[in-house]
């Protein structure tokens, strides 16, 4: 593998995630107005948006059947351009089944593509050497605050989803597929073969030591679903925050994701995935606290802003962790890992909400902050290091690419 044909691999795999980013993100924030373009009542809504991640899961298992034949990357290549389309068709429909095909298509094209994503990931982090993992998901996180953005503009000028969606779509799909070309693996046909210290009897990836990272993965986006649809309803109805003021909270959960993810990997190359993780959970409980008890809209503010900081940090690693632990099943490891973002992502709303209604908000929130704080318990599961990718005790697989 060269130098060059590294950087490029890295430099299209961001791209991916950034695109994916964007397209997630007109999808979510856009909710409201696909209910209201086919009339789907509000005890019907929540099946349509539990879905999308069931299905997902769906794709993500596919997903380590196929690359057991074909590359990620291949993968990868044709389910971005699907979760574009399944966009479009979203915003271009007119019947309820129009939307429910979309979406159907959407979220088994997006397991696919998080998956075939991750994978890449994974692989070129091998070839580097040192952690570039939070550098993708960075990426991610700077297309959702520009879909966001464009989904804020479509709303603010009142363009219909087709109006919104079209334009992106027409820009990202042939970016998407012009990117495409230079995706890479770090590793060679030869390295499928299951390697000494993998994990799996037999070359099978084994549950059982994935289990932590599963959990991990669980309770971050359960912190991260909390976050995305219940910041704006607290800060307004828990905290008397303004209306306007309680749009703030998400945007500034996005900005700090960013933030944190563009300087982690640094972190983790100078004091080791272990110490990174365990320092993000800390704060990420911190800002789940801060929120409980802030008497007021703006010290709440600073608790979500405390969230970002935290949660960003342990997806990344999470999948980072898992292609260590089985180096010669990596695919199949991140695959079977994926599916419990969607679980976290299921479990955690209607878990915050039921216990709101039961009990209290406020109360409601230390529940997220007690499973953050689990991760501390699961840590070493992302060992071992800083042998392999922290201080330079190692040396690189190839020379210092950029």
């Amino acid at each position: 593998m060269t130098e060059a044909g590294l950087r490029h691999g890295r430099a299209s795999l961001g791209l991916s995630f950034g695109v994916q980013g964007v397209a997630f993100a007109l999808l979510v924030t856009r909710i409201p107005a696909i209910q209201d373009q086919y009339g789907i009542s509000d005890g019907l809504l929540p099946v349509f948006l539990a879905a999308v991640p069931i299905l997902a899961g769906a794709g993500s298992v596919a997903t380590e059947k196929v690359v057991a034949r074909v590359r990620p990357g291949v993968v990868l290549r044709w389910s971005q351009p699907l979760v574009l389309l399944a966009l479009l068709g979203v915003g271009a429909g007119r019947e309820v089944w129009h939307v429910a095909v979309a979406l159907g298509l959407f979220g088994l094209a997006v397991g696919a593509l998080d998956a075939s994503m991750n994978m890449l990931g994974v692989s070129l982090q091998r070839a580097y050497g040192r952690s570039i993992m939070l550098g993708f998901h960075a990426a991610y996180s700077l297309g959702g605050i520009a879909g966001a953005s464009l989904a804020w503009a479509g709303a603010r000028w009142d363009l219909s989803l087709l109006g919104s969606y079209l334009p992106v779509v027409v820009v990202l799909l042939p970016a998407a597929l012009v990117g495409s070309r230079w995706y890479t693996e770090g590793k060679g046909p030869e390295e499928k073969e299951l390697e000494p210290g993998s994990g799996g009897a037999g070359g099978a990836v084994s549950f059982r030591l994935l289990l932590p990272l599963c959990l991990v993965m669980s309770f971050a986006y359960i912190g991260d679903s909390t976050v995305s649809n219940w910041s704006a309803k607290y800060l307004q109805d828990v905290l008397g925050g303004s209306e306007q003021l309680a749009t703030v909270p998400y945007n500034v959960y996005m900005v700090t994701t960013l933030l944190g993810r563009a300087v982690g990997d640094l972190g983790v190359r100078r004091f080791g995935a272990v110490a990174v993780v365990r320092g993000g959970s800390l704060l990420a409980a911190g800002g789940f606290a801060v929120v409980a008890v802030a008497p007021g809209a703006w010290v709440g503010m600073l608790g979500f802003t405390m969230l970002g900081f935290g949660l960003c940090v342990i997806v990344p690693q999470t999948f980072a962790a898992a292609g260590r632990m089985f180096p010669g099943h990596s695919d199949a490891a991140v695959a079977r890992l994926n599916i419990f973002n969607y679980v976290g992502f299921l479990v955690g709303s209607p878990l915050v909400g039921a216990l709101g209604d039961a009990w209290s908000y406020r109360g409601a929130m230390l529940v997220p902050m007690v499973l953050v704080l689990a991760t501390l318990v699961y840590a070493r599961a992302f060992g071992p290091e800083p042998a392999r990718y922290g201080g330079g005790h190692e040396r690189p697989h190839t020379a210092d690419v950029g």
